[in-house]
């Protein structure tokens, strides 16, 4: 057993039990602090030490991880950012502590993107001797490999549907607003911004009745591998089906696969084409693409 326990912030979604499970397989011991309200309870059975704590209570977290001699902490999985910063009456429903009241009106305020926000945070946890790492060190297996991943191969019209969706989101990830865009026949049905992918994705299906859309998601042209990385799994493709997508295609290396034996397998259940690519334009040629 390593001695030294690594620290979990742990968000909502199935990334965080993932590392908290691998970490456990290394022997080494994981203090958890799950966000109340987003983070799931099967944590717990996975740490040494857990504690709930809300979204705004950055004094809470950092002393739950230095009363555990944490000098390393990982932030994995989701925040519903549009559940928090938009409410009205926000100070009052967050109930935040002084060390976030602090921070947020001492902040550079710039604007409000993920990565501004994020990378403000990191600061606050470095300044008390807390190094915020990447997950995907400990258990980099969870990265997409390059290549069609399922038994359905996109033919020539969803190829260039991906080529002509796949600058967009990269343009999309330099400026911030979100990973993913649904695009069917060189037109774009949705982009995603504050609402998350899963919401992008069914916004999408509405708009096009025909189905067979694509949705491309991938990383920030200066991805921070340590959050907010692309991350697909079980619920993309559920949601991809109910809304009548066909084809997701995904970043190469860059991309998280949660649970991938399980999503590959409902993926060709459900007919749905999984491609990973590091370029469209220099992948398309290496995929035997249907006609």
């Amino acid at each position: 057993m390593n001695r030294q326990p690594v620290g979990l912030l742990a968000g909502a979604g199935e990334f965080p039990i993932s590392f908290a499970r691998k970490a456990r397989e290394l022997g080494t011991e994981v203090v958890t602090v799950a966000l109340s309200g987003e983070a799931s309870t099967e944590i717990r059975q996975l740490s040494c030490h857990f504690y709930w704590c809300g979204l705004a209570r950055l004094g809470r977290m950092i002393k739950c991880f230095k009363r555990h001699g944490c000098s390393e902490i990982i932030m994995a999985g989701k925040v519903r950012k549009h559940n928090y910063l938009h409410r009205p009456w926000k100070l009052m429903t967050l109930w935040p502590d002084m060390r976030t009241i602090r921070w947020w009106y001492s902040r550079t305020r710039s604007d409000n993107k993920d990565d501004t926000l994020l990378l403000s945070v990191i600061r606050e946890f470095e300044k008390e001797g807390l190094r915020v790492g990447s997950a995907l060190d400990m258990c980099p297996e969870l990265l997409a490999r390059e290549g069609c991943l399922t038994k359905l191969v996109p033919d020539k019209a969803a190829m260039s549907d991906i080529a002509f969706g796949w600058n967009l989101a990269r343009e999309m990830g330099r400026l911030d607003v979100g990973q993913s865009v649904a695009v069917k026949d060189l037109a774009v049905l949705a982009v995603e911004a504050i609402e998350g992918t899963d919401a992008a994705i069914l916004r999408a299906g509405s708009l096009c009745k025909a189905g067979k859309f694509t949705l491309v998601k991938v990383a920030k042209p200066n991805q921070d591998m340590r959050f907010d990385v692309p991350t697909v799994g079980v619920t993309t493709i559920q949601n991809l089906h109910k809304s009548g997508g066909k084809y997701l295609a995904i970043e190469a290396g860059k991309t998280i696969l949660l649970n991938d034996t399980q999503t590959l397998e409902l993926a060709d259940r459900l007919g749905i084409c999984i491609v990973a690519l590091m370029d469209p334009q220099v992948g398309i040629k290496d995929i035997k693409v249907s006609s």
